[in-house]
């Protein structure tokens, strides 16, 4: 046995302890089961694992991860990103194993990536849904989020937990590649809140080489929409990946047929796990894709990870007077100007999820949580 065979083992033999039957799947003549978590849609036959290997059959049943996390931090919000839900507030972000991709240049690969790569490990921790609301309540988050892995692939767990979480007060939301399918996005939509999509690219050949198709990750953005989720999208523009004036400008054509309102956080690449050779996003190329964006009629256009780059452009000005409504610096919030959700200068509505209230000021520093 490899190395890798070794490690893999080890560790599906420890998460094999922390599953249960799933919801999100059917049964099919002659034992097998067809999961409907992602886009694979995958066929699994008695005894084998799908595409993301923690969804496995065992004995005709699709057994899911439950009770643990292999991280566990809060975050402002504005990592996530959201910049048009509940500005300034904490996020309590949890993440398990596994993820139906393997992008190369993922930068939570220790969990993603950790049933396929042996150099990726991290610690699982055995939780319950009571104990993630005490940790938010403790903490100050106003907002529970599945992230670090791919959400879709265990919503089960997630669904469970922000059941609890609805009944405490707290938003939930994902953090996700966005390979849905419409079971689902039907099974999380009642409790989820707001939603963000990474869409990668508008290439089908980019999304092969992640381990995806693009068209289940369009449906996902207009099926949130339908379904009353607020959507923020981001695109991490990679340098010779998908930041070609054609590439960009189809994505923000697509987001702008869906919705106007829609933000698009535009956001810089650096160089992490297999990607090591494209080079670094630089505050050019984000502004280069932000003028698309406006050229294609997109209201809200953010680039990001470069913190004070591209002048006030993180953060949210009115799409009719241009305004600043909301300041931003990298994480932190620095003004709130919104009425009642509208510009205090013109009285447009600002489209998003607010409560009246934020945080202004925050350090915005993402901190690990200990049960």
């Amino acid at each position: 046995m490899t190395p890798a065979e070794t490690t893999e083992t080890t560790l599906a033999g420890i998460l094999a302890d922390r599953t249960v039957e799933g919801v999100l799947f059917e049964k099919l003549v002659g034992g097998g089961v067809r999961c409907h978590a992602c886009g694979h849609r995958c066929f699994i036959p008695d005894g084998l694992k799908g595409i993301c290997k923690i969804r496995y059959n065992e004995g005709g049943v699709l057994k899911v991860p439950r009770g643990y996390a292999a991280a566990l931090q809060v975050d402002p919000i504005e990592k996530k990103p959201f910049f048009h839900a509940y500005p300034g507030a904490l996020a309590l972000s949890f993440g398990m194993m596994g993820c139906d991709y393997h992008c190369g240049y993922c930068q939570n690969w220790v969990t993603s990536q950790a049933l396929r790569d042996p150099i990726a490990v991290a610690p699982v921790t055995d939780i319950e849904p009571a104990d993630l609301i005490r940790l938010a309540r403790r903490h100050g988050a106003k907002v529970i989020t599945s992230t670090y892995n791919e959400p879709l692939i265990t919503s089960e767990w997630a669904v469970e937990i922000f059941k609890e979480a609805k009944k405490e007060g707290l938003v939930c939301s994902y953090v996700s590649n966005g390979n849905g399918t419409p079971e689902v996005l039907d099974y999380i939509a009642p409790y989820v809140t707001i939603y963000k999509v990474d869409l990668k690219g508008f290439s089908q050949k980019h999304y092969r080489d992640l381990g995806g198709q693009l068209q289940p990750v369009l449906d996902t953005i207009r099926g949130l929409k339908q379904r009353g989720i607020w959507v923020e999208v981001v695109t991490l523009v990679v340098p010779g990946f998908n930041d070609s004036e054609e590439e960009l400008t189809q994505i923000a054509e697509f987001l702008a047929d869906v919705d106007l309102n829609i933000p698009w956080h535009v956001t810089a690449f650096h160089e992490d796990y297999r990607m090591t050779s494209n080079g670094n996003t630089t505050a050019s190329m984000l502004l280069r894709a932000y003028e698309i964006g406006r050229r294609a009629g997109l209201k809200f256009i953010y680039p990001g990870n470069i913190p004070g780059a591209v002048g006030d452009l993180e953060s949210t000005h009115c799409p009719n007077c241009a305004a600043v409504v909301i300041g931003r610096h990298g994480f932190r919030v620095t003004s709130y100007r919104l009425k009642d959700g509208k510009c205090p200068d013109c009285a447009i509505p600002i489209p998003g999820v607010w409560d009246g209230a934020a945080v202004v000021g925050r350090n915005g520093i993402p901190r690990p949580v200990s049960v």
